[in-house]
């Protein structure tokens, strides 16, 4: 009887055992599926189309895309912008499109600080911050050049004034000067 015992509480804590590696596998699973995913250059960039923007989206199919994330608080953001409407003007023609994604919380904020720049490039907001939370901006602003086959060609972390439109420029000139992707 007490063998009979025994093996009923071996096989008890068995399950326990069990139970609880199981209970630890479902928790990392959880942690795991509802971690961002942070876009790298070679990914494919998330569709814009489909991200829930606030804002006109001109037409980014077959053309190299700046993406820039940026917010109305950020003093790297406004100096980035003057670089790119040089960037709009020069490199437009030639298959360029820049479009400036805030995350801005606040209306407001957001639309004094597209007010004061006026910027000629496409100016969205991410209000809910879906686009943001899938690429995992990793501060701000951040860039990502976008080949005319949808897939991140560099990322640019921060805006260090002439540095950065160096790289940018460089990178860009690239892009346009491969040929597009065939239908």
């Amino acid at each position: 009887m007490a063998a009979a015992r025994n093996d009923i509480l071996k096989a008890g804590a068995g399950n326990r055992r069990d139970y609880i590696t199981f209970a630890l596998f479902v928790l990392f699973l959880g942690l795991v599926v509802s971690a961002p995913a942070e876009t790298r250059v070679g990914d494919a960039f998330p569709a814009l189309e489909s991200a829930g923007l606030e804002g006109r989206l001109p037409e980014t199919a077959g053309r190299v895309v700046l993406v820039d994330f940026w917010a109305s608080w950020c003093a790297p953001c406004r100096v980035s912008f003057p670089h790119y409407a040089k960037l709009h003007a020069d490199c437009t023609s030639r298959g360029l499109v820049v479009v400036a994604i805030s995350v801005d919380e606040d209306p407001a904020a957001y639309a004094a600080f597209v007010k004061k720049l006026n910027p000629p490039f496409a100016v969205l907001r991410d209000r809910d911050h879906t686009l943001v939370r899938q690429v995992d901006v990793p501060a701000m602003p951040t860039c990502f050049l976008i080949a005319r086959d949808g897939h991140v060609r560099a990322l640019y972390q921060g805006f260090h004034g002439n540095e950065t439109d160096r790289a940018l420029r460089e990178e860009i000139e690239k892009l346009l000067a491969a040929s597009p992707p065939s239908p």
